[in-house]
């Protein structure tokens, strides 16, 4: 088998509306699910897994409408688990992500993924659909709810 030389930029295939995609260091992993978005079409989409190491993270935490209450956590962390989904609307990409992050000891923390870069490598696959799909703003939380065409 032969063994490629890294290109040191993202590298992604599509097959059947499964999208696999490999990030390298330095890359922003949020500005990469973009690309990804823009290079592939995606209106709707749901990240199936996503696993490598990351660093400078910025984890988000809902507490009451209009308080997220962001943290950034600096140094590596695993990235033991990435899921959430990405649409567009208006030409615009929107993404709800969680991740469950794991330091050196062992410890775990998670949340609404806001901000990361690559320290090592991530590796994400993602499903893209046809689906119609709109994000609007609840009264009652502030969030961006995900609504269907009816």
């Amino acid at each position: 088998m032969e063994i490629l030389k890294a290109l040191e930029c993202m590298e992604s295939r599509e097959q059947d509306n499964l999208i696999m995609a490999r990030f390298f260091p330095e890359d922003d992993v949020l500005g990469g699910l973009k690309e990804l978005a823009l290079k592939y079409q995606i209106k709707a989409g749901v990240i199936l897994s996503g696993i490598g190491q990351v660093k400078d993270v910025e984890l988000g935490f809902f507490k009451a409408k209009g308080d997220y209450a962001p943290q950034t956590f600096k140094g590596n962390y695993e990235l033991l688990s990435l899921s959430g989904n990405i649409l567009e609307q208006l030409g615009k990409y929107e993404f709800h992500l969680h991740s469950v992050l794991g330091d050196a000891e062992k410890k775990v923390i998670g949340g609404h993924l806001l901000k990361a870069q690559v320290s090592v490598t991530l590796e994400v696959a993602l499903l893209k659909t046809n689906l119609t799909v709109q994000r609007v703003v609840e009264e009652s939380t502030g969030l961006a709810g995900m609504f269907f065409e009816k």
